[in-house]
């Protein structure tokens, strides 16, 4: 489903532009992150009824900590869906996570979840729609992860 964004490549360096699948809920925090970054992007549906895009590309998955992280909910169920589907954990290659420090030791939980049951690493966290700092690292990262990504394709 992410045909439109198959081909796209940075100017300057000739490889394919970073690609971040994101969820955000109607807050937009994790959406106005994801729009500073210098990265493709592909936004998870608000509605659990919507059908999940199947990538086919690899990508890094930015999700946010939901609902009530103490209850076992932190993963948003749109996550999970997109999740289900093989193709899309077959090409994830690490996961990003938002979250509100507020909840402590829970911080960014959803990420820290999804990189164990998916077996990737937590690539970065930041709190609500993260800094210029964080979005400077954000690129920063996914730019160095793209290079070495295509010189050692999986």
């Amino acid at each position: 489903m992410d045909t439109a964004l198959e081909g796209r490549r940075d100017t300057d360096t000739g490889t394919e532009r970073p690609l971040v699948v994101y969820f955000s809920s109607v807050s937009g925090n994790t959406h106005k992150f994801v729009q500073k970054l210098e990265a493709d992007s592909v936004r998870l549906p608000l509605r659990t009824g919507e059908d999940a895009p199947v990538m086919e590309r690899p990508f890094v998955l930015c999700a946010p900590t939901y609902g009530r992280p103490r209850s076992g909910g932190a993963v948003p169920p749109q996550v999970m869906k997109f999740l289900r589907v093989p193709r899309n954990r077959e090409l994830m290659l690490g996961v990003m996570g938002a979250g509100n420090t507020n909840f402590g030791d829970l911080y960014c939980i959803a990420a820290d979840k999804i990189a164990v049951k998916c077996e990737v690493p937590v690539l970065y966290k930041f709190e609500l729609m993260g800094t210029s700092e964080d979005v400077a690292r954000v690129n920063e990262g996914l730019k160095a992860l793209w290079t070495r990504n295509s010189r050692h394709p999986a």
